[in-house]
């Protein structure tokens, strides 16, 4: 018996309602949203009653990189299973060892040392954890409208709508315009302990910096003494067109944080990746960070495949070929709907639409359902359609999401001159 569609649509979202959210639940239902995940393959998603198929152009935040149910992530994780489980994480790993080994190797200078957990904001505490105990200093700087997760110190990194509810936060935590190396420069002192940005903030509408941005970074983090943590969970693992979105700016952080892609869309994994120097503080205090599923090793053989596969000759020009389309593609929308289509955002295959208005974008996450391309606004900023398609779409496939996207401008265009 297949595993989709064991019970009706109705069934389905009455019984995620009654126990899961009744809140999501209300939402979709208020927007005239039912669709619900079915089956799943390559750059395709199906309703699960089967009737509507929908190119994901969403990728839960680059979680499908590799696309859906990747043969090759799949067969990894059957082969660890006839011989692994999740592990101890008290004692030393032969396969956190290995995926660390070939993790490292992808990255810059000397950034030698992985921590592993489950998701991008356990990953993200460690982070701020690792700069404080090094720096013995309290202040981190983050970026307004950035985001990092919802736990516990990567929450007190993000705005205040995520944190607000849940009563008061811990000391220690500013924000700054991103991009604005003026504004970071007047926040650092000598109370600085880390400066955290992502790469290109995604939930803050794709933002690009100036390109000398991270390089002045860079330079006021070495002035100060503070450490610099680069947020890879949307950006990493070829997202940008390189391994890691911050080689494409030439800097080398003291933190890389990755998270999402790395699960092959099949394990929860995610890691902190952090220079050598930084490691004193676990050296001595090896079990003062502990994560009981970071790192299983089941999951360990899944993410090592995706780096695999990250790895081979042709897979990072293929990004940047595919890029290339988009952009053009994309070039020619903007001039045929300059009236809703104001910019075009982009850095390899991290994509933003901006929109003429904060309105548009949720409409045209609607228009997206209506043609079969899922895409979904910018929380916190709405007039921003994100854009991320998996990084093994094909040529025809681009095709198709740049018509689809010619039809959603048409039909926003329709509704806003109404």
């Amino acid at each position: 018996m297949s595993l989709i569609g064991q019970a009706s649509k109705e069934q389905i979202i009455a019984r995620f309602a009654r126990h899961v959210s009744s809140g999501k639940a209300e939402f979709f239902a208020g927007v005239g949203l039912d669709f619900i995940f079915g089956r799943r393959e390559g750059v395709y998603v199906w309703d699960v009653s089967g009737q509507q198929r929908l190119i994901d152009c969403h990728c839960n935040g680059g979680v499908f990189n590799l696309g859906h149910h990747n043969p090759r992530i799949i067969a990894a994780l059957k082969r660890a299973l006839d011989e692994l489980d999740i592990g101890n994480h008290h004692f030393i790993s032969e396969h956190r060892a290995l995926l660390a080994e070939r993790l490292v190797a992808l990255c810059p200078g000397d950034l030698q040392r992985v921590v592993f957990g489950v998701g991008g904001g356990e990953a993200i505490d460690l982070a701020i954890k690792l700069a404080r105990g090094h720096t013995g200093r309290p202040t981190v700087i983050s970026a307004r409208g950035g985001y990092h997760g919802h736990t516990g110190l990567a929450l007190a990194t993000g705005d205040a709508q995520y944190r607000q509810p849940f009563g008061p936060q811990p000391p220690g935590f500013v924000q700054v315009p991103f991009g604005d190396l003026e504004a970071l420069e007047a926040a650092m002192g000598e109370d600085t302990a880390a400066v955290l940005f992502e790469t290109i903030p995604a939930t803050a509408g794709i933002v690009l910096p100036p390109e000398d941005f991270f390089a002045g970074v860079r330079r006021l983090c070495d002035r100060w003494g503070a450490i610099m943590i680069v947020d890879e969970v949307q950006t990493g693992l070829g997202r940008c067109g390189q391994v890691w979105g911050i080689d494409t700016y030439g800097v080398i952080p003291d933190i890389i944080v990755t998270a999402k892609g790395l699960s092959g869309g099949i394990y929860p994994m995610s890691a902190t990746i952090y220079r050598q120097p930084l490691d004193r503080l676990l050296h001595d205090n090896p079990f003062i960070h502990v994560s009981t599923f970071g790192g299983a090793e089941v999951g360990c053989y899944a993410a090592l495949e995706v780096l695999n596969i990250l790895a081979e000759p042709d897979f990072l020009p293929h990004v940047r070929r595919m890029a290339g389309l988009f952009q053009e593609g994309l070039s020619r929308l903007q001039q045929k709907h300059p009236a809703v289509l104001l910019e075009v955002r982009q850095r390899g295959l991290m994509m933003g639409l901006k929109l003429a208005d904060a309105a548009l974008g949720p409409l045209f996450t609607l228009a997206g359902f209506r043609h079969g391309l899922l895409t979904i606004y910018a929380n916190n900023d709405p007039a921003v359609n994100q854009l991320l398609p998996p990084l093994t779409i094909q040529p025809d496939e681009v095709a198709q999401v740049l018509a689809m996207l010619d039809g959603m401008l048409a039909w926003v265009e329709e509704g806003v001159g109404e």
